[in-house]
């Protein structure tokens, strides 16, 4: 019996850890039409959901891709999760930035981040107003996102402006807690108060929990002044934990999928919005979670 080298198990462990997470498709809904172009979200149902009991809470995703690229695909996997925990869940689709608003942002004219946000604002919008359809609470709607869709979430939760005018004016798009996956702030964003998170962070924000890699330099540096604003908030809730010698979008491979997922769900639950614990075990490797320190 030929004996495998330890390098080359090493190496096959990895990649299977590094092998990208998937989940089973949704149901489909438009939530929108512009100019005969379909937007589309991914609507994934708790088994045995009934709409004549209490509604629950709903999780909307939405994907990274750095503004300009990516799918829905993206959150498939924790979407199919969080319905097996009993939320209603959701992945989005929404415009993306197209090379010439890219040029256009080189030039100073004008942030490519913007166009997102409208889309995103809309598919919280038409969820809250389906909500009775679909046995959601309004007033429990948790807005997730990863990377770049992390950034569009915060936005599109926080600026009352960047508003699709064909949107019904009486539906805002406030939530009631952020799970954040390495959300993708910066300082240059300062050059437009529309997309500059920070300034639209205020005292009484939702709850939030974010996950990070602690060789997500870059990232982690543009996002660190707005969690420090976070903790000095009164009346608002923030919890970081980082995946140490992880890079950006580490969440996408397991065990780190997992280990994200079985946080979040610990975190909605304090919030009561699950009930129990999580379904998924933690890796016999022995990877884990760590607390950002204060």
């Amino acid at each position: 019996m030929r004996c495998v080298p330890l390098v080359l198990i090493s190496l096959i462990v990895h990649l299977a850890h590094a092998e990208r997470v998937s989940g089973p498709d949704g149901k489909v809904y438009t939530y929108k039409e512009i100019d005969g172009i379909k937007r589309e979200l991914e609507v994934y149902f708790p088994e045995r959901h009934d709409l004549s009991s209490d509604p629950v809470p709903a999780i909307i995703f939405f994907h990274g891709g750095g503004w300009g690229g990516g799918t829905r695909d993206a959150f498939k996997y924790q979407c199919d999760y969080f319905a097996s925990r009993g939320l209603v869940a959701v992945t989005v689709t929404y415009r993306l930035a197209a090379k010439q608003a890219r040029e256009e942002a080189r030039k100073g004219n004008f942030s490519r981040k913007r166009v997102c946000i409208p889309d995103a604002k809309s598919a919280i919008r038409w969820v809250k107003q389906n909500a009775e359809e679909f046995g959601v609470d309004p007033n429990r709607l948790v807005a997730a996102g990863g990377s770049a869709g992390g950034h569009i979430s915060l936005i599109a939760t926080s600026n009352p402006g960047l508003n699709d005018p064909n949107d019904p004016k009486d539906i805002d798009t406030s939530v009631a807690a952020k799970v954040l996956f390495n959300p993708a702030l910066s300082s240059i964003d300062a050059a437009d108060p529309e997309i500059d998170f920070i300034r639209h962070l205020k005292p009484g924000a939702p709850p939030a929990i974010v996950f990070f890699g602690s060789e997500d330099k870059k990232w982690l540096e543009g996002w660190n002044p707005t969690y420090e604003k976070w903790k000095r908030l009164e009346g608002t809730e923030i919890k970081m934990e980082i995946a140490e010698g992880e890079k950006h979008a580490f969440f996408n491979s397991q065990p780190w999928a997992d280990l994200t997922l079985i946080s979040a769900d610990k975190f909605l639950s304090e919030l009561g919005f699950l009930k129990g614990d999580p379904t998924l075990l933690n890796p016999e490797t022995g990877e884990m979670l760590v607390l950002a320190e204060d």
